[in-house]
């Protein structure tokens, strides 16, 4: 089983984080910061909680003086890069809000190191119009990580984050962001905008086929994002959306023999499963190819999940596919005894089904 990405906070990790303050900072308390660390309540900490206690223990010993601290954070920076530094932004979301040049320069910088993204979320909410004008700002800069937190920060729907409610109910402000993004360069910055384009259709379906339809064609990289971004309205088979890249809702094909490895399977357990996919007709097809499952809840209900399969076009003829699903909990699913269904679908439709009785593993 792969560690806990919490346990990259080991004592080796800290050890050399010290010493690159202390280098910088020889006033620096290493001993009492590693105590405050590691007291009796570390090892029950999740990620996001340890980010926080470290905060918390360089409040109390790096300088004072909050602008001194960021200071001191902002000069070790370029020794400091990667996921686990997350707390270096995390120092500026509790202790920045009262000083906001030196917060928004010190996010600036820590973006590109680790990511600025969550901690810019109390700026927004904090000034909303002030916060998107920066963000604004940033959406111009020669920095492509800088161009990606314009995005990635003002998302609605954020993972790990609290929802920036005022934009679920009216993602206005965030447009002008997307707009000047949505030709980057930067895969790392397309991908950003898609997740956010696509964090905004769960509220606002029709604004983004409205821009969707309304950016279409016009560059290669603005077309992916539209794609990307419409992915949620795809799974659930709207019928414009299909429509708007290329997808027949009623195509003329057929799926027969599917046909699971087995009908009684335990909880970790892999299904493995085959159809086929017929093409009668002379055209070619366009073809949106997924698997379903209607995953059992522990209520008793069931709750329906996409897996897409591929895209492509399909002329006259058979063509076989195999794939295998787990079954194995995860720590965004958890599965439960009873009868699930399995379903292919094309370009949303539902066009075969089979069933199999999920057990509690015997392990």
């Amino acid at each position: 089983m792969a560690e806990a990405l919490k346990e990259m906070y080991n004592p080796s990790f800290f050890q050399h984080f010290c010493a690159i303050v202390k280098q910088a900072h020889p006033e620096f308390d290493d001993r009492l910061f590693m105590n405050l660390i590691f007291d009796q309540e570390w090892g029950n900490r999740e990620l996001k909680q340890r980010f926080r206690h470290i905060t918390h223990a360089l409040s109390a010993t790096l300088p004072p003086s909050y602008p001194e601290a960021i200071e001191l954070l902002m000069k070790i920076t370029p020794q400091c890069r990667g996921f686990e530094y997350l707390f270096f932004p995390d120092f500026v979301e509790e202790y920045g809000l009262a000083h906001w040049d030196v917060s928004i320069s010190a996010l600036k910088q820590f973006t590109a190191s680790s990511s600025s993204e969550f901690a810019v979320r109390p700026f927004i909410e904090a000034d909303p119009i002030k916060m998107m004008s920066i963000m604004e700002e940033w959406a111009r800069d020669e920095d492509h990580h800088v161009r990606r937190l314009a995005s990635e920060g003002c998302r609605p729907r954020l993972p790990w984050a609290a929802p920036l409610k005022m934009f679920k109910d009216n993602p206005a402000p965030i447009l002008p962001i997307l707009s000047l993004l949505k030709e980057d360069e930067s895969e790392y910055v397309r991908k950003s905008v898609a997740n956010n384009l696509n964090d905004i259709s769960k509220d606002h379906p029709g604004l983004v086929k409205k821009i969707g339809s309304e950016w279409k064609g016009q560059h290669p990289h603005t077309d992916w994002i539209i794609k990307h971004g419409c992915r949620t309205l795809l799974r659930k088979a709207d019928p414009e959306v299909l429509s708007l890249f290329g997808f027949n809702t009623e195509p003329d094909v057929q799926i027969k023999n599917l046909l699971l490895s087995n009908d009684q399977l335990s909880i970790g357990d892999t299904l493995a499963f085959e159809f086929v996919l017929v093409n009668p007709s002379p055209d070619i097809h366009k073809l949106r190819i997924e698997y379903g499952i209607n995953f059992v809840k522990a209520n008793g209900t069931t709750s329906r999940k996409l897996f897409k399969i591929t895209e492509n076009t399909y002329k006259n003829g058979e063509v076989a596919f195999h794939r295998t699903h787990s079954f194995k909990d995860l720590s965004t699913r958890t599965h439960y005894e009873g009868q699930h269904r399995i379903f292919i679908a094309i370009n949303g439709r539902e066009m075969a089904e089979a069933y199999l009785q999920l057990k509690a593993s015997q392990r």
